[in-house]
């Protein structure tokens, strides 16, 4: 289901990425998906954003390389160790190593550029709130805030001509409730992945807190989960 108006997708080819696809699919938005390569371990993740591309019939999927791995200072873009098996309650009392820096305000700057060359008013972005209260790119405020300064940064805002508005329907919601959500809308989640530490043969890991917080989201949903874990996983 398509329409006249698009948006730019932020995907990463994970359970909260592809809800929002699905979201905007059927709100009937022309899609545009945005995916990076920024070094990240777990580059893996990019074949799964590009069959959910094709399965969404974007317009167009564009991978943008990034060098973050140059910067460091995250476990996803260096040699630090990936935590393993911990408890859901530590994961949102400190920001993890797990965090990237700045990473939500390079993507969605690159979101931006790109929807005021497609004459786009929304961008979609899969942020929440909730799993992880750790992260200060995923809170109300600085979706709020980068919103704002959308429209004070670009040509299309200071004149008048579009309004950008960042979407992120998923915000409040924990894992069970997006999963829920995207089954209801025809996700197949066997597409996806979200193991930030996966084997060569992108196998995840079941042990970080990704796959942590995936799995109990499908416990939680009351249905199969269907991801591929190591065997050292189970």
């Amino acid at each position: 289901m398509t329409g006249n108006k698009k948006a730019v997708i932020l995907s990463s080819g994970g359970i909260d990425s592809t809800t929002v696809m699905a979201i905007a699919f059927h709100d009937g938005y022309e899609l545009y998906s945005l995916s990076f390569d920024y070094g990240q371990r777990h580059r893996y993740e990019l074949n799964a954003a590009r069959k959910i591309a094709d399965v969404f019939q974007v317009v167009r999927h564009l991978v943008v390389q990034v060098d973050m791995k140059a910067i460091g200072g995250s476990a996803l873009t260096s040699d630090l160790a990936v935590p393993k098996s911990r408890e859901l309650q530590s994961m949102s009392r400190d920001i993890p190593i797990t965090y990237v820096p700045a990473r939500n305000t390079i993507f969605l700057s690159y979101a931006l550029a790109w929807a005021e060359v497609l004459e786009s008013s929304d961008i979609f972005i899969g942020v929440n709130a909730v799993d992880y209260s750790g992260y200060p790119d995923c809170r109300a405020e600085y979706i709020q805030a980068f919103e704002h300064m959308a429209n004070l940064a670009t040509r299309s805002g200071v004149e008048g001509k579009t309004r950008v508005k960042i979407q992120a329907p998923l915000l409040y919601l924990d894992k069970s409730q997006i999963i829920q959500k995207g089954l209801t809308l025809g996700v197949d989640y066997a597409l996806t992945h979200s193991c930030y530490d996966p084997g060569p043969d992108g196998l995840a890991c079941g042990q970080c807190d990704s796959c942590i917080l995936r799995r109990n989201g499908f416990i939680n949903a009351g249905v199969i989960d269907p991801t591929r874990y190591q065997s050292s996983a189970m």
